[in-house]
């Protein structure tokens, strides 16, 4: 039976929920900038950097990882996208969990949400500078002074406006999407040639005479999905560029069916032929794979350009993260579960205060870079981890309670809806908890960083007492 004939009539459009955080944005976000968002989300720093070390540490066997990883990071996106189809909001799955969870949900996604992105600043700010050092104009310049001329520059760009954002975004992902089609074209041929690479023959054998699929075992393949998750990190970012674009509706479906296939061809399509063109033993964490592939196969310039291109996809992460972040807290501020100043908007009708809050966090991260330049990338990309599973879980949360109201009769879902609710909601939050058992059994900085939940948990509900009376006050005035 449809969920639209239960019990009661749905509630009409002009009950549904109102969030203040959704008031005051310009409505300048076109379709080719929400489908080049989606794209950039799904293509980041996470593969760019972060998957020379897990092919290093895993071997072949991370193109299974990337793909079921990507199976989650679509039902989450695509629950999203229910939701903003039911509602768009700038605010997101925050302003869900207000509307379907209460103000403490949507406290808790909101913070949440923000450690995954302060985090994730620095880890790309981190990836900007170790880029940079790859031309020998930079060798010499500290690794922290790189990462801050990286924040400043991408900062104040986007302080001016979502229009400039958006632009801006358009061609940071159109580089990324080009780069990585001129990659799959030029591995295809090499390996369909057997073109030499740095002494190496590209084909089957760089897989099977070096340890096959798994070379140091299943083990390794499950610890690595930890880092994994972190490269779809900004699947969810389309969501809340929603807020800020016409017609919705019409754009966001296309957008986000479009997810699952570039998952398919760039992610694994990409880690397949890193596996193919080189043993996985010459990668290695410090140095994109991408980067490793041209500069062993000797085309003067090829490596350079490379790794101008990954430089713009960490700049690109970056620039997503001040921009989404900035409207979360801005709806939390006038919420009262965010701090006063977060919610302010400038002549640009950007809320620049807390865009600047975030970059805060990035500065500190620019300390980071100096005193452990070597962790840094590592660290940060553990706890950006817990951000990112925080996050995923509010929205499949807002989506569960969502189906459960829409059963009811108290609201009716779009034609545009999450296949197999509930159980792909309750799928996706077993293999979260799963996530988060892996980082316990990897040690070292996983472990470390999962010690921290609990203190995040207290950190988080400490700030509810600070914050409960002016939230509540806020509510009672908006009722």
């Amino acid at each position: 039976m449809s969920d639209r004939t239960l019990t009661e009539a749905p509630a009409p459009a002009s009950s549904r929920h109102v969030d203040a955080g959704d008031e005051g944005y310009s409505k300048d976000l076109k379709s080719r900038h929400i489908n080049m968002i989606a794209i950039g989300g799904a293509i980041g720093t996470g593969l760019f950097l972060g998957a020379g070390g897990r092919l290093a540490g895993a071997g072949p066997s991370l193109a299974i990882a990337y793909a079921v990883c990507g199976v989650f990071a679509f039902f989450v996106v695509r629950a999203l996208g229910e939701l903003v189809l039911y509602r768009p909001s700038s605010g997101a799955f925050v302003s869900y969990a207000r509307e379907f969870m209460g103000e403490k949900g949507a406290y808790t996604a909101g913070w949440l949400y923000f450690l995954n992105w302060s985090t994730t600043t620095v880890a790309d700010i981190t990836a900007a500078a170790t880029y940079a050092h790859f031309w020998s104009l930079f060798t010499d310049v500290p690794q922290w002074v790189l990462a801050f001329i990286a924040l400043a520059v991408v900062l104040t760009a986007n302080l001016i406006s979502v229009k400039y954002f958006g632009e801006m975004e358009f061609w940071f992902s159109l580089v990324k999407v080009a780069a990585l089609v001129v990659f799959l074209i030029v591995g295809i041929w090499l390996v369909a040639t057997s073109h030499e690479i740095g002494g190496h023959t590209p084909g089957f054998a760089s897989v099977t005479d070096n340890g096959g699929l798994f070379p140091a075992g299943v083990l390794p393949m499950l610890l690595v999905i930890q880092g994994v998750v972190f490269a779809y990190a900004s699947v969810e970012l389309c969501g809340v560029a929603a807020g800020e674009t016409e017609n919705p509706e019409k754009i966001m479906p296309k957008a986000i069916n479009s997810i699952m296939w570039r998952v398919g061809v760039f992610y694994v399509g990409s880690v397949v032929l890193l596996a193919l063109l080189l043993p996985y033993t010459e990668y290695s964490a410090d140095q994109s794979p991408f980067v490793t592939v041209f500069d062993k196969l000797g085309v003067p310039g090829a490596a350079g350009v490379m790794n101008l291109v990954v430089l713009t996809a960490a700049l690109s992460s970056l620039n997503s993260g001040l921009y989404s972040t900035g409207r979360i807290l801005r709806s939390m501020s006038l919420a009262g579960s965010a701090p006063k100043f977060t919610g302010v908007m400038n002549r640009g009708k950007v809320p620049y205060g807390g865009v600047l809050f975030t970059a805060a966090f990035g500065i500190a991260g620019v300390g980071l870079n100096y005193f452990m330049a070597e962790e840094a990338f590592e660290i940060v990309l553990n706890f950006a981890s817990l951000g990112i599973l925080g996050t995923w879980a509010m929205v499949m949360l807002c989506s569960l309670h969502f189906w459960r109201r829409a059963k009811q009769g108290r609201v009716e879902r779009p034609a545009y809806r999450l296949p197999w609710a509930p159980y792909t909601q309750l799928v996706t939050l077993a293999f979260l908890g799963t996530v988060l058992v892996l980082m316990w059994c990897d040690g070292g900085v996983g472990r470390t960083t999962v010690l921290f939940v609990p203190v995040i948990g207290a950190a988080l509900v400490g700030g509810w007492f600070l914050v409960r009376r002016r939230v509540a006050a806020l509510a009672a005035a908006r009722d």
